[in-house]
């Protein structure tokens, strides 16, 4: 089983992502542990302080090292972490390749940034890998974390009622998936590819490794290479 640890100074904004449709699947089969962590019970004197301003001045509060080391350590005395995520804008791309590596440890720690991030001494210390989902800014990293616990926790075995599912998404292997085509064949004029219909097995492979080439190629060509295909 594969448990997320996920660290928030906002728990209830990922009360929802994860008790629904297939991350509820995941849970319920004991394949997917999801835990999230108020960093507030960790926070500093009577109003369980987390933030503070930032030296030199500048707009933004900055997310303490204090009560974010607190945390790490009361999480770390009762399990091993092999990976320790501070998620972040500046961080590597978040890609499939990474969601399927990610998909073969035991335990990770998310820790969701907010406001105008962490004290760098956390990065610099106590972070093993930093990720980011796009090159864009959002108010926490909570979204950010439901978005890498759905993306690897669907690559469980198990999790999907078909497994084969996972392995022809898209980025699986460079690629953007095919079409996709479901009844009726025919609407209102509009016709699924008859090769789809043929009940020819190589055919159909066929043809939808070179869809998702020709798509891959209109749409993300730096995803391939022509002498990869």
């Amino acid at each position: 089983m594969l448990r997320f640890d996920v660290v928030t100074a906002v728990p209830e904004l990922l009360e929802s992502p994860f008790a629904h449709s297939i991350m509820k699947r995941a849970r319920d089969r004991k394949l997917l542990e999801v835990v999230v962590h108020d960093l507030r019970k960790y926070g500093l004197g009577r109003h369980q302080q987390i933030d503070d301003y930032q030296y030199g001045g500048g707009a933004g509060m900055v997310m303490m090292i204090e009560p974010i080391h607190a945390c790490f350590k009361d999480l770390q005395q009762q399990r091993h972490y092999e990976e320790i995520i501070y998620l972040a804008p500046d961080g590597e791309r978040f890609n499939q390749s990474i969601a399927n590596e990610l998909s073969l440890k035991g335990n990770i720690l998310l820790l969701c940034g907010h406001y105008k991030g962490v004290d760098e001494r956390v990065r610099q210390h106590l972070i093993t890998r930093e990720i980011s989902i796009g090159d864009y800014v959002l108010s926490g990293a909570e979204l950010a974390a439901a978005v890498v616990v759905d993306a690897v926790g669907r690559l469980l075995p198990g999790v999907l009622n078909n497994e084969e599912s996972a392995l022809s998404d898209s980025f699986q292997d460079n690629l953007i998936a095919p079409p996709v085509y479901t009844r009726p064949a025919d609407y209102q004029g509009w016709q699924v590819p008859s090769v789809l219909t043929s009940g020819h097995e190589a055919r159909i492979q066929a043809w939808r490794y070179q869809e998702a080439i020709n798509r891959t190629r209109e749409r993300r060509p730096d995803l391939i290479r022509d002498e990869e295909i």
